[in-house]
């Protein structure tokens, strides 16, 4: 029996670890190819994208190839009529099916730290790279489309001649206190620099005019005329910090606390305001603008409470599929009894496709919205058990 465990451990290691450095490498392939075509990056941001999307590959190939060195390694065991031959001896099914089941607890287990790094430390660095590589970014799309927008500013301009902008225009969106502005010229340059500590990428104009609205404009025909962009708002990048998704597990339950904190502190104010409103008869300013603003704010905070309830909850729930899909394909491969690996490793994913994937989604989507209490994303996992428990008494039995 410790020759057959042996065996067993081996095949699956080889199967394991060689799909999932073929697979691996075609999900990098893949995010960095789309992130380069998407964003234009030059070709040291590319290189730079490598490590932060690796941990992103992986959480996404460990489950796949799990299922496919389990399907494929118990496949041919009972193909091979081994499964009869230890059923012969009285030995239960079960001792050939526990090196594969820690196996998967322990992937489980390092897929959930790979998914943690994968939104966290991934993510931030990903848009770290596109942030600093936002001017060669810029260059780029300006000489291939002629135009760029991100955030509150875009870009259009009639050709680019090494780093020197023909006739561009640009316009900023109207924000807080500062007024819509066009600024046109003959030509421009894009340079990064720091501005009150704090990196920003300067537009600078030469021979042109600037219009800001209402207030009027002005013309430098032999002067130049800068304009400060902060990089974050520069680079299409929005601000991921503050998402549940993509903060680490350590900080949620912290995170959390504050949310609650936040929203008791918003709904008092609200509720002495309008009560105060009420006893003064000032009915008309209950169903004001400023009213429901306050609304809506207070309608984004619990969401992003539901959000940050929920997502410990999936991160775990998406990890341990590992041990849920591997719990599945062994007893269903054995019941198979398919030698061809590609054959049983898509009999045993098909209806985990159709399942489990749909309800992970429901589950998930339906928690951040408050609809569906945070353990609702377990829904496909316990599911998959179920029915590995079903598989695994029909191995056993017959």
């Amino acid at each position: 029996m410790k020759i057959l465990t042996r065996y067993i451990v081996v095949e699956l290691l080889k199967w394991f670890l060689l799909s999932l450095t073929a697979l691996t490498l075609i999900i990098l392939v893949f995010f960095i190819a789309r992130e380069a075509i998407r964003r234009g990056l030059p070709p040291m941001g590319v290189i730079r994208l490598i490590p932060y999307f690796l941990p992103i590959a992986l959480w996404f190939a460990v489950p796949g190839t799990l299922l496919l060195a389990t399907t494929s390694v118990y496949g041919r065991l009972a193909s091979w009529n081994e499964i009869v031959a230890i059923k012969a001896q009285g030995v239960s099914p079960r001792r050939i099916l526990e090196p594969i089941w820690i196996m998967a607890f322990m992937a489980s287990l390092v897929t959930v730290l790979l998914n943690d790094k994968a939104v966290s430390w991934g993510r931030s660095g990903v848009q770290h790279v596109l942030v600093e590589s936002v001017e060669q970014i810029m260059y780029g799309r300006l000489a291939t489309y002629r135009q760029y927008s991100a955030g509150r500013f875009a870009i259009n301009v009639k050709g680019v001649e090494g780093r020197t902008l023909i006739r561009p225009t640009v316009s900023f969106k109207a924000h807080g206190t500062m007024p819509t502005i066009t600024a046109t010229a003959e030509e421009a340059e894009l340079k990064k620099g720091m501005d009150k500590g704090e990196e920003v990428l300067k537009i600078v104009f030469h021979r042109g005019s600037v219009d800001f609205g209402t207030q009027g404009s002005i013309q430098f025909p032999d002067d130049t005329w800068e304009q400060v962009v902060p990089l974050q708002d520069a680079s299409q990048t929005g601000d991921i910090g503050k998402k549940a998704s993509c903060m680490p597990l350590r900080d949620i339950p912290a995170e959390t606390v504050r949310q609650k904190a936040l929203i008791e502190r918003r709904e008092t104010n609200m509720a002495a305001q309008a009560a105060c409103q009420m006893v003064c008869g000032d009915l008309d300013a209950l169903t004001s603008e400023e009213w429901k603003t306050r609304l809506r704010t207070l309608r984004y905070d619990r969401e992003r409470l539901c959000q940050l309830r929920a997502e410990p909850h999936r991160r775990w729930s998406s990890g341990f599929s590992c041990l849920c899909f591997a719990f599945i394909g062994a007893p269903m491969a054995i019941r198979l009894r398919n030698r061809d690996v590609l054959t049983s490793f898509f009999l045993c994913f098909l209806p985990i496709l159709i399942v489990y994937y749909p309800l992970l989604m429901f589950g998930v989507d339906g928690a951040k919205d408050g609809r569906l209490p945070p353990w609702s994303v377990w829904t496909g996992n316990v599911l998959l058990v179920f029915w590995g428990c079903y598989l695994l008494r029909k191995v056993i039995r017959y």
